[in-house]
């Protein structure tokens, strides 16, 4: 079974990007799904548009979205192969209107992400890696390679813009002198891959689409992405639940 190229998972989530920029053009009414998040027209969008066009450059692998996903797939462990998606990461940065909100399109391989494209709407840049590549792009831009930092001695930190908890300032302040961004959605992943940050350290529910692009990004780049006790983040589970987990870029 053959993947599309990179670029043509770059494309389409840009589409989708385009996609999300002509609803913000409008009064943006949400509305709560079953987990207690939002969910926009916006997310509708760039999910059937996103889901349209890895189903017509790939028909045999699977594809499992945030916005599509059934009660019974979310149950059952995932195929060895399949694309792994959140439409819009971050919809309350959406909402908020600060642009900091993705794209996430991964491809995961025994429980690997192995192609991960990250697109970032409303500031014009997608990141990218597969194949032996990573890199950044702005706009029509040329393509950048990129790659993660050693860690300085005062690392800096990407904290989540919408949910940041005590957990995460205890651990912070048990680095001792440590520097911190407030960044949203998998955005802090991908400037961890281009050497803009350090560490981003996560307490509390995430789910594997929310990761599995910035981990393949920020993999590709020489950096990591663990549970806290140091094993790798894994994709496919049953229930798609990530653990507490911490990504790195290169060590110091």
């Amino acid at each position: 079974m053959n993947s599309p190229a990179l670029d043509d998972i770059c494309a389409l989530a840009a589409q989708a990007g385009a996609a999300i920029l002509e609803v913000a053009r409008a009064p943006i009414a949400s509305r709560t799904k079953a987990d207690a998040t939002p969910v926009t027209m916006a997310d509708d969008a760039a999910d059937r548009l996103i889901l349209a066009g890895l189903r017509l450059r790939a028909p045999d692998i699977e594809v499992i979205s945030e916005e599509s996903v059934s009660a019974e797939r979310m149950g059952a462990a995932c195929p060895e192969r399949f694309w792994l998606v959140d439409p819009l990461d971050g919809t309350k940065e959406f909402l908020a209107g600060n642009g900091e909100y993705t794209v996430n399109i991964a491809l995961v391989e025994r429980g690997v992400p192995v192609l991960g494209v990250v697109h970032v709407p409303a500031l014009g840049w997608t990141y990218a890696a597969g194949n032996g590549q990573v890199f950044r792009r702005h706009g029509h831009g040329a393509a950048t390679a990129i790659a993660a930092r050693p860690c300085p001695t005062r690392p800096l930190a990407l904290v989540s813009r919408s949910h940041r908890d005590a957990q995460t300032d205890a651990y912070l302040r048990g680095l001792g002198e440590v520097d911190e961004r407030s960044v949203g959605s998998s955005l802090k992943f991908c400037l961890i891959a281009a050497g803009e940050g350090d560490l981003y350290v996560r307490f509390g529910r995430t789910m594997e689409w929310d990761t599995a692009a910035g981990h393949a990004i920020l993999v590709a780049a020489g950096g990591g992405v663990t549970a806290l006790d140091g094993t790798p983040l894994r994709y496919g589970k049953p229930g798609l639940l990530n653990p507490d987990f911490i990504a790195r870029g290169r060590p110091g």
